[in-house]
């Protein structure tokens, strides 16, 4: 499968949600036309401003960078780079990220970095290289995908952070306080490599990013880099021991515990273990939280996300030392 071709004159057409991580709109939007024009690069810019949703503006992009052989760009954090990348895979074109977000594990784990100007000339620079993408039913995700008590710390996070901002330490208190409350364990029936397994978890998590696993310190970290995806089930457990978990988590110990299973796979289906299963059940894709059809099919897609990047993610091989 060859990339797609890439020049000084291909024109950019940036999703920019005003919406993302701290970054003021009115500045960002400065730099990518200031640094545009210095290179003399066409763009346009699709602001998500409330009136229009991301999805919308993202398949308006699409069209019409396929229209002229443009690049479809992403600004925005993992929510919104999703979004675009969902309207991007299998349309053959170029796919571009300048990070707003928080955490931009996306960005991170290909060596894009956070600041928007940087960010800037490796999208005027660089050239497309292949990404892996997940997929959870026809549901894109680049850093994870999730269902039960993760997928809830998550939906939780976000009413938090409207309350009290967006940082780091936020998001851990949001995640204790809902880990603290208890939590509902599901009977899952794994089928993975020819082999099934009935699982009793409160959560499964998907991780498509070896970023964020070295982090937490999954054991199965490089499964991305290897054309693979990797499954992490907690086994039941108290109330009181959740927090220690999440500590773990923050300290990159996550794996170690006797209480994670994980796994590497490259296709695998999720069904719900009782008589009268729902038939839907809330997946969070990247942080976006979305009512999904059981049973669930988690795989690598066939087709990569051309991302223009770096050769090299400075970030990513750190972690790994």
């Amino acid at each position: 499968m060859l990339p797609p071709q890439i020049g000084p004159n291909s024109p950019l057409f940036i999703v920019l949600n005003a919406g993302s991580g701290n970054s003021d709109t009115a500045e960002t939007r400065r730099v990518i036309e200031e640094g545009c024009a210095a290179a003399g690069r066409k763009h346009r810019i699709f602001l998500v401003d409330g009136r229009t949703t991301v999805q919308a503006l993202a398949r308006e992009a699409v069209e019409r960078a396929r229209a002229v052989g443009g690049v479809v760009v992403a600004a925005g954090g993992d929510g919104t780079i999703n979004t675009v990348a969902q309207a991007t895979l299998g349309s053959g074109l170029a796919f571009g990220v300048l990070p707003q977000g928080t955490f931009n594990y996306f960005s991170r784990a290909h060596g894009i970095p956070g600041d928007t100007a940087e960010a800037l000339q490796v999208l005027l620079t660089a050239q497309p290289q292949p990404a892996q993408v997940g997929l959870v039913n026809d549901r894109v995700f680049l850093v994870n995908a999730s269902m039960g008590l993760y997928a809830e710390l998550l939906e939780e996070r976000e009413s938090y952070k409207a309350r009290y901002g967006r940082s780091r330490w936020i998001a851990f208190f949001a995640g204790l306080l809902t880990v603290m409350r208890g939590h509902r364990l599901w009977n899952l029936r794994m089928a993975w490599r020819g082999q099934e397994r009935d699982i009793r978890t409160p959560t499964l998590f998907v991780g498509n990013n070896p970023l964020q696993l070295l982090q937490v310190g999954i054991e199965h970290a490089d499964a991305p880099e290897n054309g693979q995806l990797a499954a992490v089930v907690l086994k039941p457990t108290g109330v009181l021991a959740m927090p220690g978990l999440l500590v773990r988590g923050a300290l990159g110990r996550l794996g170690s515990a006797d209480e994670v299973l994980s796994f590497p796979f490259e296709s695998m289906t999720v069904k719900t273990g009782r008589l009268h299963s729902p038939r839907r059940v809330k997946v969070a894709t990247d942080g976006e939280i979305a009512w999904t059809e059981m049973p669930l099919l988690f795989r690598v897609s066939p087709e990569p996300l051309w991302l223009v990047r770096p050769d090299s993610a400075p970030e990513l091989e750190a972690a790994k030392q």
